[in-house]
């Protein structure tokens, strides 16, 4: 009897063969593993059942504290929880990682948007020049009769 699995529960095969590949040429670099197909799969079912065994624990542990956003404490307690503490430090390793390098790309694309958004009103500025310019005399004007007037 084969299970079914929808599709939105699927991990894609293609990431889980890269990772599986990646993790054999670590332990064994100077050895070309093979992994069969049924293999594959095999790993992706269990990678599958593992997230949804660790989310479901980490969701008891966010109703126990009677909230309802997970976050990683969750999850790092989870981990815990079902045996896998050895974990838990690397993953944080991780994720302060990831976390410096999204900090990065964003402060990088903060920095060129703020650019970008300079170098379009400097042209809007230069196209409408005139225009500009002549606001610019009309407010000028407009203060120095304010200031006459008072």
């Amino acid at each position: 009897m084969e299970k079914v699995v929808s599709e939105t529960e699927e991990l894609p095969k293609a990431i889980v063969r890269r990772v599986v590949k990646e993790k054999l040429s670590q332990c064994s670099p100077d050895y070309d593993f093979n992994v069969h197909k049924d293999a594959h799969l095999a790993f992706t079912e269990s990678a599958r059942i593992f997230i949804h065994y660790l989310s479901a624990t980490a969701n008891d542990i966010c109703k126990e504290s009677k909230r309802q956003t997970m976050n990683t404490e969750d999850v790092f307690k989870a981990l815990e929880e079902i045996e896998f503490s050895d974990f838990v430090k690397p993953l944080r390793a991780s994720l302060a990682e990831f976390r410096k390098k999204n900090a990065e790309k964003k402060g990088g694309a903060a920095k060129e948007n703020e650019a970008k958004k300079k170098r379009k009103i400097e042209d809007s500025s230069a196209k409408n020049g005139t225009k500009t310019k002549q606001k610019k005399q009309d407010n000028d004007q407009e203060e120095e009769d304010n200031h006459e007037s008072e």
